[in-house]
């Protein structure tokens, strides 16, 4: 069988900048789309279809949608990606014309009631009703569970329910799952543990990672991830994000960092780190602090030949 390439999802422009508190303006967020795009990343996550009062950063997801659709406003390559959390989140992708849909349910009960206001239980069958009506409609879903390394607020998740849930997604037919560390929690070894099991129960399915660099794992835990066989790769620019639904926030692994890493495994050179580093330094200047990622302030190892910048 063919050996997948690993494709990096950015995740920025919703689950980076969803716990800011400054607003970034429309046509803001619509300039650093564009130049995430042009860095040749596979997957943009534009932004979420969740309520403006209890997310305001998302209000002008439907927007945003409807505006990047536009002939020659992004590259051909790219897929555009939203998460929705319920039934009226699907309706209204189908309006703006999402073509890539995420959603999941929690393996954390008290994050699940938090975030959604349901129990897992109830959660993942809404999730697996919501996702058959998005493949049926022609468009592509991946499903995840969200807390699956543990939770900020009940600890250490076991690892059965995870695979539990898991193993729900793959019997109502579903090939693109993931796996999330909403709180941090992850290290290497239950990243290469649960990630092996999953693709031991499916092996020919897509295996996603979304991973958080609150306790200073994430590269760490991504390596760890490509090496379980995971080929798609969350990651915010500048490292910002953190669910405001868990414990303790903290970012998502940081796109340049996980570009460079990338680069220095011999693995997608074709993806520039220039307009995501030139992303990040806008997002320094609008929100005014130093923001969590490292290569954007170090620049990268040069590679053999290359003269150190």
């Amino acid at each position: 069988m063919k050996e997948r390439p690993i494709l990096v999802h950015e995740v920025g422009p919703r689950d980076g900048l969803q716990v800011e508190e400054l607003v970034v303006p429309t046509e803001q967020k619509l300039e650093w789309v564009q130049s995430l795009a042009a860095s040749g990343v596979d997957l943009i996550q534009v932004g979420s279809f969740v309520h403006p009062r209890k997310v305001p950063q998302m209000a002008d997801t439907d927007e945003l949608f409807r505006r990047l659709a536009r002939p020659g406003v992004l590259p051909s390559s790219v897929r555009l990606t939203a998460l929705v959390l319920n039934e009226k989140g699907v309706d209204r992708g189908f309006a703006c014309g999402v073509s890539d849909f995420c959603m999941g349910v929690s393996a954390s009960d008290t994050h699940s009631r938090k975030n959604t206001g349901m129990s897992t239980k109830e959660a993942l069958s809404r999730i697996l009703a919501m996702a058959r009506r998005v493949v049926g409609a022609g468009k592509r879903v991946q499903v995840s569970v969200q807390s699956a390394f543990g939770c900020g607020y009940e600890g250490p998740i076991p690892e059965a329910r995870v695979m539990d849930l898991a193993q729900a997604f793959l019997d109502a037919g579903f090939t693109t799952v993931s796996l999330a560390d909403t709180a941090g929690h992850a290290d290497p070894a239950q990243v290469e543990r649960l990630f092996g099991r999953l693709l031991e129960a499916a092996p020919g399915i897509e295996v996603a990672c979304h991973l958080h660099d609150t306790y200073g794992l994430g590269l760490a835990n991504a390596y760890a991830a490509i090496r379980a066989g995971v080929t798609v790769l969350e990651s915010a620019f500048g490292g910002l994000g953190g669910c405001p639904f868990t414990a303790v926030a903290g970012g998502n692994v940081c796109t340049e960092d996980l570009v460079h890493m990338l680069h220095r495994m011999g693995l997608r050179s074709d993806i520039q780190l220039g307009p995501i580093v030139a992303t990040t330094r806008r997002a320094e200047a609008f929100f005014g602090r130093k923001l969590p990622g490292t290569i954007y302030k170090t620049g990268p190892i040069p590679a053999p030949g290359e003269e150190a910048s």
